[in-house]
């Protein structure tokens, strides 16, 4: 692995999908150079064979792509027993909404780049990904709170023993919200240690907020007001 991690971080084998060769070389050979075991795929279904075979720690995918595409492959080895806890990183050569991206997460993407993009930002977005799993992967004991249980492992959420459909975002976002119960969390804060944000260039609070008032609903009345927010400022979980 690269850098300070390489002794603890668990992820170093990635397999990398796009159907640009040119793309697809010089991102193996930057990966390689930076400590990595990657394998390379030029389409989406040899990406489900070879991920079946060599079985990554992440997959970076581009998302268009003829045939199998970057979004369904993302939802087809999220679907898959044995990756669904696998991060994936979807690459897209256009400007997309922000309804794209979040239809992008309840498909079960960790995070996106836009292309062009520089070999230090996707860098820069591995860390940040391998971070938020890493973190998580820490806290192996369930987490039970206001009749909610939560496994961490499992990335998973019961209430009442019925397990609550939450995307990955939201379930990042509800353990940083519980592991910081009673402190108030800025914006900048929350963009940057669940989604991997830069708040020096990207600082938009509707980000979050979408995502709070999704979380609040799926938990219900009586779980969702104990996330709060403070105008301007931010939320916490009291």
């Amino acid at each position: 692995m690269f850098g300070g991690l390489r002794a603890k971080t668990m992820f170093k084998k990635i397999l990398l999908v796009d159907d640009d060769k040119l793309v697809l070389n010089s991102t193996r050979r930057y990966l390689e150079g930076h400590g990595f075991s990657v394998a390379a795929a030029d389409n989406g279904a040899e990406a489900v064979v070879m991920a079946r075979d060599s079985k990554p720690d992440l997959v970076i995918t581009d998302a268009e792509m003829k045939g199998l595409d970057g979004f369904t492959l993302c939802k087809v080895l999220k679907e898959t027993d044995g990756f669904t806890q696998m991060p994936v990183i979807i690459i897209s050569g256009r400007k997309i909404s922000e309804e794209d991206i979040l239809a992008g997460y309840n498909k079960g993407a960790d995070d996106y780049i836009l292309k062009p993009f520089s070999f230090p930002v996707l860098l820069a977005k591995l860390k940040a990904v391998m971070k938020r799993y890493e973190g998580v992967a820490a806290k192996t004991e369930n987490i039970r709170k206001l009749g909610m249980v939560i496994d961490p492992a499992g990335r998973t959420v019961t209430i009442k023993n019925a397990v609550v459909n939450l995307t990955r975002k939201e379930f990042d976002l509800l353990m940083v919200l519980i592991t910081e119960e009673g402190r108030l969390l800025g914006i900048p804060y929350l963009l940057e240690t669940v989604w991997g944000y830069d708040p020096a260039s990207y600082n938009d609070p509707h980000t979050v907020g979408v995502h709070v008032s999704s979380l609040r609903k799926k938990l219900g009345p009586e779980i969702g007001a104990h996330i709060t927010s403070v105008t301007g400022h931010g939320y916490k979980f009291d």
